[in-house]
């Protein structure tokens, strides 16, 4: 993979992430934290696969 794909993958799946997350907010301050939660979503993956391995 060239880097310009590699953050066309990460802009598509900060995208979808953000949809997923927006959409099941209910008040603005669950939109703000599905916003940063979007940003850092796939160091959060890393981390849960991480903690399986253990």
């Amino acid at each position: 993979m060239s880097k310009g794909s590699s953050g066309a993958l990460y802009g598509m799946g900060f995208i979808g992430a953000l949809v997923f997350y927006i959409k099941g907010a209910v008040t603005f301050w669950m939109g703000v934290l599905g916003v940063i939660k979007a940003m850092f979503w796939p160091a959060i993956i890393v981390y849960k696969v991480l903690g399986l391995l253990k």
